[in-house]
């Protein structure tokens, strides 16, 4: 009988403990009652079952316990976790009336961000088996994913959602429900895609810069005095901010990429797959 890494599961069941807290914590709570503080609450709940997500992996890499069965657990836990909950936040501060057709529209966009959130997960979970099939190298040495990484698209979500509640952006204009809700139908949808596409968006671990260590220190030392304060005071905007930051500047070096074909070399790893699915039919 094969034994399971302890630490590493642990890791990921918390994260996952995250993502069902904040399902049962909304679907009790009455529809637009705290609407901004109970969505903040969620979001920052869901940052750290984000944070669990990286952690795990990192975990079981560095204690070389990495194993099969934490690979399916982490795919089951994100797809709760970042395809579950963030349309359960969502819905839940919209509290569009039921039975009309903006319910409808918003409610299918969320099952079709859910939906191509779990493809992609399945996609991702494929692969990763049969890279450790085929190498030994479990971590595949790629500099990318193809598609957008469930926990991002995740995020993209729940920063818009909050930040078009929040007060920084109701000093300046108030939406109606109507056309927050319109909004939100064509985000998830376009994230959903991107899920689901062909399109490379890198991973952390591949992000290096050369540069001296003092640099390194002082330019992370300043950046977390930023982050920090934009947390505690404008946390809607800076996570709006970094989320789609990633998503937009990833998707516009592989737009590049797709246009200009091999005349830039350093955007190599950036050339879209040739098809989603078919190595997988």
């Amino acid at each position: 009988m094969k034994t399971v890494p302890l630490l590493p599961n642990l890791i990921t069941a918390f994260g996952l403990s995250c993502g069902l807290f904040v399902i049962f914590k909304l679907v009790m709570a009455a529809p637009g009652v705290g609407i901004y503080s109970e969505q903040a609450a969620a979001v920052a709940i869901l940052l750290l079952a984000a944070f669990a997500d990286v952690l795990d992996g990192a975990v079981a890499r560095a204690l070389k316990v990495q194993s099969y069965f934490g690979g399916i657990f982490d795919s089951l836990a994100d797809a709760i976790s970042f395809g579950v909950a963030p349309m359960v936040i969502v819905l839940k501060s919209l509290a569009v009336p039921t039975g009309t057709e903006l319910a409808y529209l918003i409610t299918t966009a969320a099952m079709v961000f859910s939906v191509c959130g779990v493809l992609r997960l399945v996609r991702f979970s494929v692969a990763a088996y049969e890279e450790s099939v085929l190498s030994t190298d479990l971590d595949g040495g790629k500099k990318n994913f193809t598609g957008l990484p469930i926990p991002a698209g995740a995020a993209a979500a729940v920063s818009a959602n909050l930040f078009l509640i929040s007060p920084e952006f109701e000093s300046v204009t108030i939406l109606s429900v109507e056309a927050r809700a319109f909004i939100m139908f064509v985000i998830l949808i376009v994230l959903g895609y991107l899920m689901i596409s062909r399109w490379k968006f890198p991973a952390f671990k591949a992000l290096q810069v050369r540069v001296s260590s003092f640099q390194i220190v002082f330019i992370t030392a300043m950046s977390a005095v930023f982050i920090f304060y934009g947390v505690l005071y404008h946390f809607a905007v800076v996570l709006c901010i970094l989320a789609w930051a990633y998503v937009l500047i990833s998707l516009g070096l592989s737009v590049l990429r797709y246009v200009t074909g091999p005349k830039i070399k350093t955007l190599e790893s950036f050339e879209p797959d040739p098809d989603d699915f078919e190595d997988y039919e």
